[in-house]
């Protein structure tokens, strides 16, 4: 869409509530996408969907890979398998995660949802794949560790790619499909897939476990691996279905973005997302990755199958969070459930954390305090912080901003993991709570006053009065993504040149 004309002051309020002045080519293309759309276009939103909770939920498997595979590790291999090595495997990913939420990001907004979450898939393929095959040098140890280090990378970047690829699609197909309960969709398809990968993991490890015995635990943890490739294989069906969402073919800028003009717009939703997320993966990744560490020191013997046990009664206790927070995200509001969430953090943070020598004696006490503080933070950040990244940005950015948001985050569990051990060592495991509760403090300021609220809001609301802000500070471009017009109307009523009848 190119224009070089001034919208008037008098004109701003009208504007606001339609489509700016659009050039020919971009009137056209409306006209074509107003007409009846095929079947695959009328279900392709419902495709977008399912295929955002299919490859989150091999993202939540990934991230709680490491959990009970830690364990093993350090079974199996007790001197080679080191705090050092074990945070570098366990981080791998998280770097991965980094670069992949960043580039996938612009790729989202720059090429195409449908090519982002492709490319997602792939990666995590390639890099489980890697995982299950690993192998260190003449059977060198140090090697295998190194080959995890780089296959959890791959997998990282694929991992990483999902949270702007699936869930832009997704808060977009359920803003077309079901705006009023766009909330509660978005996250049962995001932050509930993505927390039930921790007992799937720890359900599968179980199950291998058992089948295998705890004298075969190579097999155990390569099993554990190759499942993983299994998962994103059953999301391409979806993909290879689905269409560029409608607010996507509408609102995409795919060149001359203006950056300095985003930033300077949204620079303060930025910060709060930026930063609450930054907060919630400090306190929640490490305690996810390494919480079959903690119970295993808990329950003193060590036992492989019984930490996967209360591991498991750990990750049931922390999932009904997810669903409480969908029932409260519209009546209560996204800031707002936010903060409640953070205030899990502060209240079991500081229960844990102060009476840790007392508590940790009486383990189902101390799991079901350490399960109701995961469960907080999947009721408040966990659910939210997506949701807000989603709805507080306008589409032609809302992949590249996403993105950003979820790398600080990652950036934050990767700190998280990096810190973890030295608090244990140097400050006592009690430290980890009480930092936690310090964590949920700050976290309920940056949200009071940095988070927007766009609680039941339409987001071609915020496209259009985006568009409206471009044009008052000169930018002009074109506006609107083609690639799918071919398949998107009624393919039985076009005529032969492709125009409809």
């Amino acid at each position: 869409m190119a224009t070089t004309e001034k919208i008037e002051k008098d004109d701003v309020e009208a504007a606001a509530l339609e489509l700016p002045t659009i050039d020919a080519v971009t009137e056209a293309r409306l006209s074509v996408q107003q007409k009846p759309l095929s079947r695959k276009a009328s279900l392709s939103a419902y495709f977008t969907i399912a295929a955002a909770a299919f490859g989150l939920i091999s993202d939540g498997y990934q991230n709680n890979l490491m959990t009970m595979s830690n364990v093993v590790f350090k079974k199996l291999y007790p001197k080679e398998y080191t705090s050092d090595v074990s945070t570098r495997v366990s981080n791998s990913l998280l770097v991965g995660a980094i670069i992949g939420q960043i580039v996938v990001g612009l790729i989202c907004d720059r090429v195409g949802r449908k090519v982002a979450l492709v490319g997602t898939t792939l990666f995590i393929v390639i890099g489980a794949i890697l995982g299950t095959a690993a192998h260190g040098a003449h059977g060198s140890v140090h090697g295998l560790f190194w080959f995890l280090t780089f296959a959890r990378g791959i997998t990282g970047i694929g991992v990483g790619g999902e949270y702007p690829a699936s869930s832009t699609s997704a808060s977009e197909a359920a803003n077309e499909k079901m705006i009023g309960q766009r909330g509660p969709v978005f996250i049962m398809v995001t932050n509930f897939v993505l927390s039930f990968g921790g007992p799937l993991a720890v359900s599968v490890f179980l199950i291998v476990l058992s089948a295998a015995g705890e004298d075969h635990l190579p097999t155990v943890w390569r099993v554990c691996f190759g499942i993983g490739v299994i998962l994103p294989l059953t999301v391409f069906y979806f993909r290879m279905r689905m269409l560029s969402p409608k607010l996507y073919r509408e609102g995409a800028i795919k060149r001359r973005v203006p950056y300095y003009l985003v930033m300077k717009r949204y620079w303060k939703a930025m910060i709060g997302t930026c930063g609450a997320w930054f907060l919630y993966d400090f306190v929640t990744f490490p305690n996810g990755v390494f919480s079959g560490t903690i119970i295993s020191s808990v329950i003193h013997n060590g036992d492989i199958k019984s930490t996967a046990e209360w591991q498991l009664l750990l990750g049931a206790i922390a999932l009904p969070g997810v669903f409480v927070g969908a029932l409260l995200c519209n009546p209560l509001g996204r800031r707002n459930t936010m903060i409640v969430g953070f205030s899990g953090y502060l209240v079991f943070g500081l229960i844990i954390g102060c009476a840790y020598e007392k508590i940790t004696k009486i383990i189902p006490l101390f799991v079901i305090f350490y399960g109701l503080m995961q469960s907080f933070g999947n009721l408040g950040p966990g659910d939210m912080l997506g949701l807000v990244s989603a709805e507080s940005y306008p589409t032609p950015i809302r992949g590249t901003c996403y993105g950003i948001s979820a790398a600080i985050g990652k950036t934050g569990a990767a700190v998280g993991t990096q810190a973890f051990t030295p608090i244990q060592n140097n400050l006592g495991k009690k430290w980890t709570f009480i930092i936690a509760a310090i964590c949920g403090v700050t976290g309920i300021l940056v949200t009071y006053f940095f988070v927007p609220d766009m609680t039941g809001v339409d987001l071609a609301d915020e496209d259009r009065k985006f568009m409206v802000y471009l044009r008052e500070n000169g930018w002009e471009g074109e506006v609107g993504d083609d690639d799918d017009a071919a398949e998107f109307n009624d393919e039985d009523s076009l005529s032969e040149d492709g125009v409809k009848k």
